[in-house]
């Protein structure tokens, strides 16, 4: 039986990665994320309102795929912090009709975005 407000919406994210350490060192630095570990080849991640995964289970996939974006009410400072915590910016901030955002690489080069309304 279906779960009232989590019917078709998307509910978890996972990624595979190249090391765990790394990628709770990059997320957490970055964005605040907290972990949960299930084992040397799992971890679970929470943004404060989305669950989701890191495995060593199967191979890095960076390529494709659909683009996740997270939001920010201070892109500057959310760009400053992907920068120090080892993420690569592959377009700076730009505006388009509804706000601003820019586009960054983690360390297993999968592309996210980061906007915000202001």
């Amino acid at each position: 039986m279906a779960t009232a407000g989590k019917d078709r919406r998307i509910d978890y994210i996972e990624f595979n990665v190249g090391d765990i350490g790394r990628a709770k060192a990059f997320y957490g630095g970055a964005f605040g994320w907290t972990f949960t570990d299930y084992g040397p080849e799992y971890c679970e991640f929470h943004d404060g309102r989305l669950t989701g995964g890191f495995t060593t289970l199967a191979p890095v996939k960076a390529a494709g795929g659909p683009l996740v974006i997270l939001f920010a009410d201070d892109l500057e400072d959310a760009l400053a912090r992907v920068t120090r915590s080892g993420g690569t910016i592959v377009k700076p901030i730009y505006t388009f009709p509804g706000g601003r955002r820019f586009q960054f690489t983690d360390p297993d080069g999968y592309e996210l975005g980061v906007w915000s309304d202001r």
